[in-house]
């Protein structure tokens, strides 16, 4: 099976106003801090209408219906974990 390569991307000189903001979005949203990236990233490069990635949206398809409340989600993941 190939495995293709993905890149990590550093980014220096964050004013902490925005590292606040991302983690309130995370937070607000479940999502984890690089999901937001991704999100900013994309939207920000007129690209939003590309998807994540397809196990991300089913990750949150429960969310994003509305069934469920941020706090039973992570609570099934957790769960999913065990």
């Amino acid at each position: 099976m190939e495995v293709s390569h993905v890149p990590d991307i550093v980014v220096r000189h964050i004013e902490d106003s925005l590292i606040e903001r991302i983690k309130s979005l995370a937070r607000e949203k479940d999502w984890s801090i690089n999901d937001v990236l991704l999100h900013a990233l994309r939207t920000g490069l007129g690209m939003e209408s590309e998807k994540l990635n397809v196990a991300y949206e089913f990750r949150y398809i429960a969310d994003l219906a509305g069934t469920w409340k941020a706090e039973e989600t992570a609570a099934f993941e957790e769960a999913l974990k065990a």
